[in-house]
C-alpha cells in the first residue's frame, strides 16, 4: 500500500506544471523595448523616457518632455517582447505621425478664427470615432515597420489586438476583437513584408484570427476590384509610413504637425 501511495505521489508531480518563479512583466520591459525599437530605425533616443500610465496615454507633450506614455491596460495583453514591442510601437506611431499636435493644430487655427459650427451630437460622435480609427490604423502601420526594423516579429500587433475583449456584435458574427485593426495590419505586412506572414505566430489568438483573415483574402482573389484596391491602398500606405518615418528623423524627432503647431504658437505669444 505505501509503495501505491508513494507512485501515486511521483505521478502526481509529474502531472502538475511547474511554473518559473518569475512571469514576464512587459511594463518592465517597456524601455528597453522602447529604445530598440527607436535606435533600429535610426531615430535619437537621448533623453527619451517611456513610462507607464493607467489611463488613456496622453503623449501631446512629448517634444518638451520626451517621454512617450504606455498604457497599462494595453500591455496587460503583452506575453513576450514581440507583444511589447507591438504595444510601443504603435503609440510611437502616434507620435511619428503628428496627431496630438494634428489635433492642437486645429483647435489653434479654430478658436483664432472664432468659428461656430453648429453639429448634432451624433454626427459629432461619428466624426470623432472615425478619426480615432483613421489614427490608429495608421499608427499601427508605422509601429509594424518600427517593429521589422528592430527585429521584433509584426504579427505581435495583431494577437495583441485580437487578445482584447470584443463587441458583442463581434461574437455574434464570429470575428476577433479589433478585427477590422487587425486586417489592416495583416494586409499591410502581407504587401509589404510578405516573408514575415511565413515565419507565423504560434498561439490560438493568431490562428483564430488566420481563419478569420483567409476568409477575406480568399474573397479578395475572385474579386478584382477588391484586389485592385488592396494593392492601391497599401501601395500608398508602404510609402507613406516611410516616408513619414523618414521625415521624423531629418527633423531630428518631431513630426511636421509639431513644427507647424510650434511655428503657429510662436506667431501668436
Amino acid at each position: 500500500m505505501k509503495k501505491v501511495l508513494l507512485a501515486l505521489f511521483a505521478v502526481s508531480l509529474i502531472a502538475i506544471p511547474t511554473f518559473s518563479a518569475t512571469t514576464y512583466n512587459s511594463a518592465n520591459r517597456v524601455q528597453e523595448v522602447g529604445e530598440a525599437l527607436l535606435t533600429k530605425s535610426g531615430i535619437p533616443i537621448s533623453n527619451i523616457k517611456f513610462t507607464v500610465v493607467s489611463d488613456t496615454p496622453n503623449n501631446s507633450n512629448f517634444i518638451s518632455t520626451k517621454v512617450v506614455n504606455i498604457s497599462s491596460s494595453e500591455l496587460a495583453f503583452a506575453g513576450n517582447d514581440n507583444e511589447t514591442a507591438a504595444v510601443v510601437a504603435a503609440e510611437f506611431g502616434h507620435i511619428v505621425l503628428g496627431h496630438a499636435s494634428k489635433d492642437k493644430v486645429v483647435s489653434l487655427l479654430t478658436t483664432s478664427a472664432n468659428t461656430k459650427v453648429s453639429t448634432s451630437e451624433a454626427v459629432q460622435t461619428f466624426a470623432s470615432n472615425y478619426k480615432t480609427s483613421k489614427n490608429d490604423k495608421d499608427a499601427d502601420l508605422v509601429g509594424v515597420n518600427l517593429m521589422v526594423n528592430a527585429g521584433y516579429n509584426p504579427l505581435a500587433m495583431i494577437v495583441v489586438l485580437t487578445k482584447q475583449t470584443g463587441t458583442y456584435w463581434d461574437t455574434i458574427v464570429g470575428r476577433p476583437a479589433n478585427a477590422d485593426k487587425a486586417m489592416n495590419v495583416y494586409d499591410y505586412i502581407s504587401y509589404v513584408y510578405p516573408e514575415k506572414l511565413k515565419v507565423g505566430y504560434g498561439c490560438n489568438e493568431y490562428r483564430n484570427f488566420l481563419a478569420y483573415a483567409n476568409t477575406i483574402t480568399e474573397e479578395r482573389k475572385d474579386n478584382k476590384k477588391l484586389a485592385k484596391n488592396y494593392d492601391k491602398t497599401y501601395k500608398k500606405a508602404k510609402k507613406n509610413t516611410a516616408n513619414s518615418i523618414t521625415k521624423f528623423k531629418t527633423r531630428g524627432g518631431i513630426s511636421g504637425w509639431d513644427a507647424v503647431y510650434g511655428l503657429l504658437n510662436s506667431s501668436q505669444q
